[in-house]
């Protein structure tokens, strides 16, 4: 999945050093709780070799675990957990989904309705603790474990917007939809984990054109860029900065590295 992910380049990647890329399969269901615990160990390498960290880019979702830590869930039940399987097997992914909006509607609104594995996992938390997932709140501070300078780099919606458009004309350009027929190929399909991401699963709608699903997949990123933006201004102590403004983003970063030196 390199296109549609705006995977580094190998040179890129060669002049700068990028780390947790292609660890996983399309087929892996790869949660925050492994992603947290996978940045915690590349960044303490990182700092153990005298390099500075960088986390940049991805899901604001992803970002902010990592920058406040996980919400404090009850532990995994196998009782519950089990019962949760044999009915996923008996009744299938949809009968749990409509239980989940039933019991939990906020966690349905953001779990994907083929996603079995997270759609299980809010089930076993209500059903566990008589609490829905979402009651549980991420922490309001930063973690300790960590000194943190966090910019957000913004735009305009109308730069942003086109932008976000220029990218997706981009990525038919260089074979977006042969990467996705590569991928279907090899078995993958839209209960993949990794082919529900935005620009990959907009070609599982069924009886959409290419060009139809040029305009869903620039739809659904200015859609993603807005809550992105809401997910990252709820960050403390993040600071806020025009994308073309070079030298305020250098400033930041050159007093945040006097602090810690």
């Amino acid at each position: 999945m390199d296109i549609g992910t705006a995977k580094p380049s190998a040179q890129e990647r060669a002049e700068l050093p990028h780390h947790l890329l292609d660890i996983v399969s399309p087929d892996v269901q790869f949660g925050v709780g492994e992603f947290l615990a996978a940045a915690d160990a590349a960044c303490r390498d990182i700092w153990e070799r005298g390099k500075l960290p960088l986390l940049v880019g991805g899901s604001g979702f992803y970002v902010r675990n990592f920058l406040l830590g996980l919400p404090v869930t009850p532990e995994s039940d196998p009782t519950v957990r089990l019962q949760l399987k044999e009915r996923l097997a008996q009744e299938g992914r949809e009968a749990l989904y409509l239980d989940l909006q039933r019991v939990d509607p906020e966690s349905a609104a953001r779990i994907h309705r083929h996603d079995a594995y997270r759609i299980c996992r809010a089930l076993e938390v209500y059903y566990t603790s008589g609490r829905p997932l979402s009651s549980f709140a991420l922490p309001l501070a930063l973690r300790d474990a960590y000194r943190f300078c966090t910019v957000i780099l913004s735009r305009d919606k109308k730069d942003l917007y086109g932008r976000i458009d220029a990218r997706v004309e981009q990525m038919f350009a260089d074979g977006l939809a042969e990467e996705v027929a590569r991928l279907r190929a090899a078995g993958y399909t839209d209960v993949s984990p990794g082919m529900r991401a935005i620009g990959y699963s907009e070609f599982f709608l069924p009886g959409l054109g290419l060009d139809a699903i040029k305009e869903k997949i620039k739809a659904d990123s200015r859609n993603y860029a807005k809550k992105q933006y809401v997910f990252m201004r709820e960050i403390p102590g993040a600071v806020s900065v025009p994308a073309d403004d070079s030298e305020r983003v250098l400033e930041l970063i050159r007093t945040f590295l006097a602090d810690i030196s």
